[in-house]
């Protein structure tokens, strides 16, 4: 098996209003970014690169020391579409809300190639679903809302301030208080969801943009398709990328993987084993990922969680993570609430 660590990478205006967010809630911006691991510098270039795992351990520091539950998606409410750089002028090219979604997402790895997200057309709704695939463990509930904030920020700039979508979901367990995320996202939100994302109206996103700045939306084009061709996926990122996509389907086969990237059965082991990896040695790192986020930030029950990872049934999931993890689903989420209730009693006594 590989023991090479891949570091995903995300644009450093990710980060833009962190600091005054930070000080308005009584933290240091800058010990806590020295905390995670990120430098100074990154606040001064939106363009440059950093470590996607070190801004997830930034926001959940920054939520924890502050006691504000909403940081992240506090952060979000402070992005605008045009800070999404170059390609924000490529996507206000485009004709409709939908089509300006999909050319985002097309371009996703150069924002950030830790983020899976698409684009589901079902019936009168749109949705659009996002995953975070890091491949370590580290808590990525504060960088899930504002990822799913941001998206919700584009849409709102795309089709206006009055824009509600139809429903905001997210996998983990609601906060102690929802004062935020309702003043923000609206009421209609879903905790414990199977997914993370926003269902949007259909109609709202077949409404027609106003396109601006045609010249400089074909020059950004050309930069963005350079740059997408400079940050091309491995195969075991690759495969590791599907197998979140088709995970809760129960179709996540190593065929079914082979048939979407064109291939052979064979030619996908064989691709692999180059990288020192086999097919079910990524399934399980992408299953282990999934299954300790279920069990520290949602409330999903084994049955759930069973079909949201993909196996046959609840007592095929249990017995894997007995065996994964040495103890079962529910007394390891037991041990773990009761872990961060004294990490919590901890800091308050400090």
């Amino acid at each position: 098996m590989s023991t090479t660590q891949v570091t995903h990478l995300i644009r450093s205006a990710s980060l833009t209003g962190f600091a005054d967010l930070a000080q308005s809630a009584g933290l240091d911006p800058l010990a806590m970014m020295r905390k995670a691991g990120l430098p100074r510098r990154c606040l001064d270039d939106s363009e440059a690169l950093i470590g996607m795992e070190a801004v997830c351990r930034l926001l959940n520091h920054c939520a924890q020391a502050s006691d504000m539950e909403a940081f992240g998606l506090r952060l979000a409410s402070r992005r605008h579409i045009w800070e999404l750089g170059p390609v924000s002028l490529v996507i206000k090219q485009e004709n409709t809300a939908l089509s300006a979604i999909k050319t985002l997402l097309s371009y996703n790895r150069v924002l950030s190639d830790a983020l899976l997200a698409r684009v589901d057309e079902e019936d009168e709704v749109v949705v659009i679903r996002e995953e975070l695939i890091l491949g370590k463990s580290v808590p990525t509930r504060q960088a899930m809302e504002l990822t799913v904030g941001v998206m919700f920020q584009v849409l709102r700039d795309l089709l206006g301030p009055r824009w509600e979508p139809r429903q905001v979901c997210f996998t983990h367990r609601p906060p102690a208080d929802l004062t935020f995320h309702r003043s923000f996202l609206g009421k209609r939100i879903e905790f414990n969801s199977a997914f993370n994302g926003i269902v949007c109206a259909a109609s709202d996103m077949a409404r027609e943009l106003t396109s601006t700045q045609a010249g400089l939306g074909s020059f950004a084009r050309r930069f963005m398709d350079s740059a997408l061709n400079q940050r091309k996926l491995g195969c075991k990122e690759t495969v590791r990328h599907l197998i979140a996509a088709l995970l809760g389907s129960g179709r996540c086969t190593v065929d079914k993987v082979a048939q979407h990237l064109g291939v052979s059965r064979q030619t996908l082991h064989r691709q692999l084993t180059l990288e020192g990896e086999q097919f079910k040695t990524v399934l399980n790192s992408v299953r282990r990922e999934r299954a300790l986020k279920l069990r520290d930030d949602s409330d999903h029950s084994l049955e759930d969680a069973a079909l949201m990872l993909g196996f046959s049934s609840a007592s095929a999931f249990a017995h894997w993570f007995q065996a994964s993890f040495g103890t079962s689903f529910i007394q390891s989420r037991r041990e773990r609430q009761r872990e961060t209730k004294e990490q919590v009693h901890v800091t308050a006594d400090q």
